[in-house]
């Protein structure tokens, strides 16, 4: 699994050589990407505007099976909450299915990860 959206870059001179190298890396058929990291790479990642190129480069390459979300809690503790992560995540996500949005944020986790569904359910008091 690439991690972090492959350290995107937000710089505008090198941006297109960060997407060349996830669509080389997206070839692969054997590599999942990891929606993840990229709101707390620096101040130019902050807004949904500027997050979501990535979001739905990496999407676009990698396919909607072949790619999960992660929190990146407790780094978010550190800048920007894990609040401010999943309102951009929706903000982004808002003209997707509903299907897209949960292989997402669910099922392909629980297939990459081998977990049964069930285990990423929200605990029960």
């Amino acid at each position: 699994i690439l991690d972090h959206c492959g350290g995107a870059d937000f710089n505008a001179e090198t941006f297109s050589q960060w997407r060349d190298g996830i669509l080389e890396i997206a070839a692969l058929p054997n590599v999942a990407c990891k929606i993840s990291g990229i709101i707390a790479s620096g101040p130019q990642a902050r807004h949904v505007d500027q997050l979501r190129p990535v979001v739905e480069h990496c999407i676009g390459a990698f396919g909607w099976g072949r790619v999960v979300w992660g929190s990146d809690y407790p780094v978010t503790a550190h800048g920007p909450t894990l609040a401010a992560w999943v309102a951009a995540t929706h903000a982004i996500l808002a003209g997707c299915s509903p299907s897209e949005k949960e292989a997402l944020l669910c099922t392909n986790a629980a297939t990459l990860y081998r977990l049964a569904k069930a285990d990423l359910a929200p605990a029960k008091a």
